[in-house]
């Protein structure tokens, strides 16, 4: 498969991982709070949805998306859903494969309107498998359960990577240019940038994920940074393009390898 093909199966998994944790839960459930704050199950898979109707405008009319690009980025940033949560579930279920089927109809070499800046569609789908698995971890934080690392997390990974200077923008802050090695380990595991930077990134692929996503504290990871330049970018991470947010306290969360296995009964 090609990357775009790639992506679109692992998108695909992705959202059936998440599917499969949420199916199970009773109504009551969809209103645990997640370590989001302010947000409940609920309300993080309403966002994901939200997101999804975006993405489908943005690919299908550019234009509408274009002109109503205040709007949208609203919906999506501070999601209600009227309905109950089973409709709810039943939208993003929905959603979520015409995204997929969507992006290949994209043609070769054009690229998608967005929140940030347009994408190209693998970048847009890497996007999506980001946000998808990065709120899944809220709702598995949320009920106490953890998942099994997949190689999905190396589209995540790459993503944090190529988003270092994104993280100095987003704060009105200028990148030093200074390279930085990193080397990641586990499912997902690889290596970016020069062999003799000074300034390196170690660590295990999910804990560099759950960084760059805000999931974790930079004190709760597994993650080694070496030089100045390595060093402040772990405070700064961000790989998402929305507001800078407040991230996760530390110890706030448990630790990605504490609790039951999704899939099972937590507790």
């Amino acid at each position: 498969m090609d990357l775009l093909e790639t992506l679109r199966h692992d998108l695909t998994a992705e959202r059936a991982e998440l599917d499969a944790i949420l199916a199970p839960l009773s109504g009551a459930a969809w209103e645990t709070p997640t370590p989001a704050d302010g947000w409940t199950i609920r309300d993080t898979v309403a966002h994901l949805h939200r997101s999804d109707e975006a993405a489908l405008t943005a690919m299908r009319d550019p234009d509408r998306f274009r002109r109503d690009f205040v709007a949208i980025s609203k919906g999506v940033l501070n999601p209600t859903y009227e309905g109950d949560a089973a409709r709810l579930f039943a939208a993003w279920r929905a959603t979520g494969g015409q995204v997929t089927e969507a992006v290949a109809a994209v043609p070769r070499g054009e690229k998608i309107v967005w929140l940030g800046p347009p994408l190209s569609p693998p970048w847009f789908l890497t996007g999506r498998l980001m946000e998808t698995w990065a709120h899944g971890q809220d709702i598995v934080d949320a009920l106490g359960l953890t998942r099994v690392p997949t190689g999905r997390l190396r589209h995540i990974a790459d993503l944090g990577v190529r988003t270092r200077s994104w993280s100095y923008t987003t704060r009105g802050r200028t990148c030093p240019d200074v390279p930085v090695r990193v080397e990641l380990t586990g499912p997902g595991q690889g290596t970016w940038g020069p062999e003799d930077a000074a300034d390196t990134v170690r660590g295990t692929a999910v804990d560099f994920c759950l960084l760059v996503t805000q999931r974790r504290h930079r004190a709760d990871v597994a993650v080694q940074a070496q030089g100045p330049a390595a060093q402040e970018w772990l405070d700064l991470a961000q790989v998402y393009a929305g507001p800078t947010g407040a991230g996760r306290s530390p110890g706030q969360v448990a630790q990605a390898t504490a609790g039951p296995t999704a899939g099972t009964t937590a507790g």
